[in-house]
């Protein structure tokens, strides 16, 4: 018991993470010594290929990793006008001409670290070495397969642009570059991971961004001791404040260029990965989960009115299933006449306690849309009749569970779809409000609901307050959060994450 405990504390213990430091090993003069390193450090890969020519009689080498680049463009472009090149010189300057004159790529760059040739190649350039040359030439002739842009599923508009990120890097940075059409969008390169070495991309407009958040996060993603980024979520946790305790993720995430876009032009700062179809947004607020960028394209009044919808689903969500089994245990003389001879028969010819009834329907549903989800879809389909079927008619006629009450959490579990991006923290609050709601009744609920909101205020992200601005207040701002003002108003001045009280943005943790 005391080593795991020991075992435990060693794990939790909280450590300053220590960033990547990329080694740097200099090519060798002799072409032979760089292929044999080459090929060592690859362990003989079946995928690595080195074409040995020579050029004017000059030994040299074109690298690369198979089905990474663009064959036909390989012989076309680089081996046919190396071959027919008639040169007579040193090395070094050979590389020069071939760099100046013989090719006509317009991606190129000058390699003089076996890491960056491993770099080159594995993000799709072929990389010529040259005997007697220190140096190497990096060619970029991608040609890997990727998936065409189509509409996001998880992001979908019944008004607005059909594309959506995909997992290029390069392809996600021109969606963006085609929307803002202005020298001031930026894009900001690096390189995360000791082992994946995931290319990032920092998407920000220069004349909105605040430098403070920029170089904070700058910083963050220097620290992210990860081994490989394999999705937008990895960086998450290192992006978020220290001491971070809340259910609310201070960092969003979106798969369409055009809400990304949008953000910019606020002052926010994008995350790319390459080979994840999403972007991750700092800072981020708690008003903007629930903002679509169908609010934009309908009419004022009809998004306020939607707006209201989804703050009402949001507290169905997490609230409806504790008031229920507080008011059926605690306070039953609240609930109309009619209503409560209604619940009262279904409780009496139920077995179970109506808090231990609604946590088992809960559990239930949870457990059902995780195989529906997880499964193929055409087996998804059966889970869906079955669980109706099981969980609905037959458990009510078989008086295992009561029809109030799977009507409750089926409100409840419609609730949670209308905002899916706050679905994770829905689904455990209203787990906790029920059991408080069934133990202490509606004061338990009340001190939940007081912690939820302390935590809500007392959380911010990247120095800005995560309840912007509501508190603190911002009236300038607030025509934006619950009522969603025209657009002859919100194209006046755009608001800018700046602006908004309390948001004088972190100091650079060095």
């Amino acid at each position: 018991m005391f080593r795991l405990i020991q075992d435990l504390a060693r794990i939790y213990s909280p450590r300053s993470p220590k960033p990547f430091v990329e080694p740097n090993t200099a090519l060798s003069r002799t072409l032979n010594e760089n292929l044999h390193y080459l090929r060592s450090a690859f362990h003989n890969s079946a995928d690595l290929t080195i074409r040995e020519i020579r050029p004017s009689g000059h030994g040299a080498a074109v690298i690369s990793i198979d089905n990474m680049i663009d064959k036909q463009v390989l012989a076309e472009g680089i081996l046919t006008p190396l071959l027919s090149w008639k040169f007579v010189g040193e090395p070094e300057r050979f590389l020069q001409t071939i760099c100046e004159k013989i090719l006509c790529t317009a991606d190129t760059a000058v390699l003089s670290s076996f890491e960056q040739v491993e770099s080159a190649i594995m993000s799709g350039s072929a990389v010529i070495l040259m005997d007697g040359c220190r140096e190497g030439l990096s060619i970029g002739i991608q040609g890997y397969a990727s998936r065409s842009i189509s509409e996001p599923e998880s992001d979908v508009v019944q008004r607005g642009s059909k594309e959506g990120f995909v997992e290029a890097l390069r392809v996600n940075m021109t969606l963006i570059r085609r929307r803002l059409k202005t020298p001031q969008l930026t894009f900001e390169t690096m390189t995360i991971g000791e082992t994946g070495k995931t290319e990032v991309a920092l998407c920000y407009l220069t004349h909105a961004v605040s430098p403070q958040i920029l170089e904070t996060l700058r910083d963050r993603l220097k620290k992210a001791d990860l081994k490989t980024v394999l999705a937008a979520g990895y960086l998450v946790p290192f992006l978020e404040e220290k001491k971070d305790f809340s259910f609310f993720s201070s960092v969003g995430i979106s798969e369409r260029p055009d809400t990304v876009c949008g953000k910019l032009t606020e002052g926010r700062i994008a995350v790319l990965v390459d080979g994840v179809p999403s972007a991750l947004i700092v800072p981020y607020l708690f008003a903007e989960y629930f903002q679509t960028l169908d609010d934009y394209s309908n009419r004022a009044y009809f998004a306020t009115f939607t707006r209201f919808l989804k703050y009402a689903a949001f507290l169905i969500s997490i609230l409806l299933p504790g008031l229920f089994t507080a008011l059926c245990t605690f306070d039953p003389e609240m609930f109309p006449s009619l209503l409560l001879n209604k619940i009262a028969g279904s409780i009496a010819a139920t077995p179970l306690s109506i808090t231990a009834e609604t946590i088992l329907i809960l559990f239930v549903y949870e457990i059902m849309r995780e195989a529906g989800l997880r499964m193929p879809q055409p087996l998804g389909y059966a889970v869906s009749i079955v669980g109706g079927l099981v969980v609905g008619d037959t458990a009510v006629n078989a008086g295992l569970i009561g029809a109030p009450t799977l009507m409750v959490v089926a409100v409840t579990a419609i609730s949670t779809y209308v905002i899916p991006d706050l679905y994770a923290p829905s689904c455990l609050l209203r787990f906790i409000f029920t059991l408080a709601g069934g133990i202490f009744g509606i004061w338990g609920i009340a001190a939940l609901i007081s912690i939820v909101l302390i935590n809500l205020c007392a959380k911010s992200s990247f120095g800005v307050p995560f309840t912007s601005p509501l508190t603190p207040f911002s009236a300038y701002a607030f025509r934006d959060v619950i009522v969603r003002a025209g657009w002859k108003i919100l194209s006046k001045n755009t608001a800018k994450i700046q602006d908004l009280p309390g948001a004088e943005g972190e100091q650079h943790e060095g």
